[in-house]
């Protein structure tokens, strides 16, 4: 778990720095204005994920080994050409699993997080699912087993392959010539975020694009049709974990409410926005009409965009103490350390959304970090990495109620920000 952790920091300091030089480029460049609460749930959806995956927050049914022990034919001597056979390998089971996600119900609601924001950009890659309970995407990796790629080779390619699927996530790079034919640009990514109707459901590959050509999921973007980015069912939210289950709570909703008991088992694996005919007509649900999209938006002042930078930085921070520091922290203080930063991530974005509640939420997080420092003596240990870090977030922890309180009481309830 040490090592992944520090592998993770690495791989956040990369991609916070593309993000970075991607919004610098776009203002100072291009002359497009940053969407503040768009970039921060981007950013704040990432962390959550970071966090999942650190603290082994889902359930493996058998890993990659079992399957290599059971089916390897022939195991493959680790060799440079092995490594090019697990990445086409796991290309494969990716674009499958990726395939399933896009086109059965309960799968949906695991990657609906990354097709939310309404912008497309860097950060935009970093909306990953926390809702992913249970990990079935080893069964895709059959072939590769099969072929005998050993174990370690797959645990190795894996961070790779995840990471080189974020730099396509910007409109500044155009089409690429005789590398659109190889590989996922950002134009053909592009496409599959867009929820025009034409785009729908296409270009499901995730590194190599010869999987959407040779199995009919290949769309090419189009001048005459730009894309329009984000899901059909508008989430109309800046919180993540909300986000993160708004599907599943669909379908346990339309689960409930129908009538035939063969409806409410198969609307899980019914494909992708298949609801009951009962419950659609009662419960009707508008989709987004491309053509006059209306992007999900809040009121904000320069103070709340400002302490929702404030937040997700402290997020940031907090994140990496807990991945640099989680031998010595060690069990279960990491999963009460997980905790406190889910719940921080529900409270700021709840704010973001105008939610008079964030007072009290901010309220029973602030109490909740004070315990934990009352009951271990310090934060976590901060202290052995930076002079008076305890003292820092005691400071933290008690403005914060104040400063959400301001916005709550003084900007939304008195009518400066509309609530």
């Amino acid at each position: 778990m040490e090592a992944y952790a520090n592998l993770l920091i690495i791989v956040i300091l990369v991609i916070l720095s593309l993000v970075i030089v991607e919004a610098l480029y776009a203002y100072f460049v291009k002359k497009i204005k940053l969407r503040t609460m768009d970039m921060i749930t981007s950013l704040s959806a990432g962390m959550t994920n970071i966090l999942k995956n650190v603290l082994g927050l889902t359930v493996v049914i058998f890993g990659y080994k079992h399957l290599f022990i059971q089916f390897a034919i022939a195991p493959l001597d680790i060799q440079w050409h092995t490594y090019i056979i697990a990445i086409v390998a796991l290309d494969f089971a990716t674009y499958w699993h990726h395939r399933l996600a896009h086109r059965v119900n309960i799968f949906w609601n695991r990657h609906v997080i990354h097709h939310s924001g309404e912008e497309f950009n860097i950060a935009t890659g970093l909306r990953q699912s926390v809702s992913k309970f249970v990990n079935i995407a080893v069964f895709f990796l059959f072939p590769a087993a099969l072929l005998g790629v050993p174990t370690e080779v797959i645990i190795m390619v894996t961070p790779l392959h995840l990471f080189i699927q974020i730099w396509y996530h910007t409109t500044h790079i155009g089409k690429l010539g005789w590398l659109e034919y190889i590989i996922v640009t950002p134009s053909q990514h592009r496409v599959h975020h867009a929820l025009n109707k034409i785009y729908m459901d296409k270009n499901m590959s995730p590194v190599f694009c010869v999987w959407d050509r040779l199995f009919g999921t290949f769309q090419e973007e189009l001048d005459e049709e730009p894309c329009i980015y984000g899901v059909t069912r508008q989430v109309n939210t800046w919180n993540p974990i909300l986000i993160n289950l708004a599907h599943l709570w669909l379908l346990i909703k339309d689960a409930w409410r129908a009538k035939s008991w063969l409806d409410k088992l198969r609307i899980w694996f019914m494909p992708t926005g298949w609801r009951p005919a009962d419950v659609k007509e009662k419960y009707p649900i508008t989709s987004a009409d491309p053509r006059n999209f209306v992007k999900y938006d809040t009121e904000a002042s320069s103070l709340l965009k400002a302490w929702s930078w404030v937040q997700i930085c402290m997020l940031i921070g907090m994140t990496f103490h807990l991945l640099y520091a989680i031998a010595k922290i060690g069990n279960p203080d990491i999963f009460i350390y997980g905790v406190f930063l889910f719940f921080m991530v529900y409270c700021f974005t709840s704010l973001m959304d105008r939610n008079r509640n964030s007072i009290w939420m901010e309220l029973v997080k602030s109490i909740f970090g004070l315990a934990i420092i009352y009951r271990m003596g310090s934060w976590f240990g901060l202290d052995e990495i930076i002079n008076g870090g305890t003292i820092f977030m005691i400071i933290y922890l008690i403005a914060s109620v104040f400063v959400v309180g301001y916005f709550v009481f003084y900007e939304i309830g008195k009518g400066k920000l509309k609530a």
